[in-house]
């Protein structure tokens, strides 16, 4: 019994020091607000993924493999916004309204209203099923840049990889037909724009990097370039130009590609993140089964 107690007392310091050690770290962060600290929102989730802020500052995200879609709105309050999500991904909304997702369920990319109705605008590449689209990103004009790695699912009803290669795509706004602008990666996962429109991030997770293109044109990007020795799941931006790539908690890089700043997250693993809320000033975080928000000293703008 004494010995259990001991080992008992050993855990509760060990568990108390990394609370410490992650306090410290958010107290000393610049861009985070004084006094501010990570705020757990829930638990109740299996896999959380894809945030994304509507023009009220409510975040929308997914419960993947419960295949449940959840909104967190700008008064705190978390309820179910629509069932059979087609076991969305990343998430993103236009200027009207329109939440856009990588329905993974069947390999296709939705855009929802807000009644929760969806369509199918794209499911194949030249008449091959994409292997599972899982971020996106759409442009000033309406214009989606989505990535198609691979990822196989046990609730998929196929099993085999139509397209081989794992690509960087482009849905012009109302088109049915994707173009490829990128196929040279091992495994592409996030995705973003800067607030200007003038810079696209990729990261390649499998590869362990993140690169920046320049946007050239509608649909058209050119010099990729090494931004980041480190891969990405989810990804956001904020008002100063910095972007923040997740994983073990949320990395941050200045413009530049400069790490400025962590943040650590209990849950161990940090899929997606955005900024919410009415002043979009609240980074939300989704990780693994649990939703967090932290008050920050700068703004989104995606």
């Amino acid at each position: 019994m004494k010995k259990k107690l001991i080992v008992l007392n050993l855990i509760s310091i060990v568990f108390i020091a990394i609370l410490q050690s992650f306090s410290q770290e958010i107290k000393n962060n610049p861009l985070v607000k004084k006094g501010a600290k990570l705020n757990k929102i829930s638990s109740q989730f299996k896999f959380t993924e894809g945030p994304a802020v509507d023009k009220k500052g409510n975040v929308f995200f997914t419960d993947q493999p419960n295949n449940t879609l959840w909104k967190y709105d700008t008064k705190g309050n978390l309820s179910l916004f629509l069932e059979n999500s087609g076991r969305s991904n990343g998430l993103f909304f236009d200027k009207k309204g329109i939440l856009y997702a990588c329905a993974d369920e069947n390999n296709q990319l939705w855009a929802i209203d807000e009644k929760g109705n969806h369509t199918v605008l794209l499911e194949n590449y030249e008449g091959k099923l994409l292997n599972g689209p899982n971020d996106l990103w759409i442009d000033a004009s309406g214009g989606i840049y989505f990535t198609d790695p691979f990822y196989p699912r046990e609730y998929w009803k196929r099993k085999n990889q139509e397209i081989e290669e794992k690509r960087l795509y482009y849905l012009p706004k109302n088109a049915k037909v994707a173009k490829i602008l990128d196929a040279d990666f091992k495994q592409p996962n996030g995705i973003v724009g800067s607030g200007d429109g003038k810079y696209l991030y990729v990261a390649d997770i499998g590869a362990s990097k993140t690169y920046r293109y320049e946007i050239t044109g509608t649909g058209q990007i050119a010099n990729r370039q090494l931004f980041a020795e480190m891969g990405s799941d989810g990804m956001t931006t904020d008002s100063e130009g910095n972007l923040y790539l997740t994983g073990k908690g949320v990395t941050i890089f200045d413009k530049t590609g400069k790490k400025i700043g962590h943040i650590p997250v209990p849950a161990g693993w940090t899929a997606n993140v955005t900024f919410g809320g009415k002043k979009r000033n609240l980074l939300f975080i989704t990780a693994l089964e649990s939703v967090y928000t932290l008050e920050m000293n700068v703004k989104g703008v995606n």
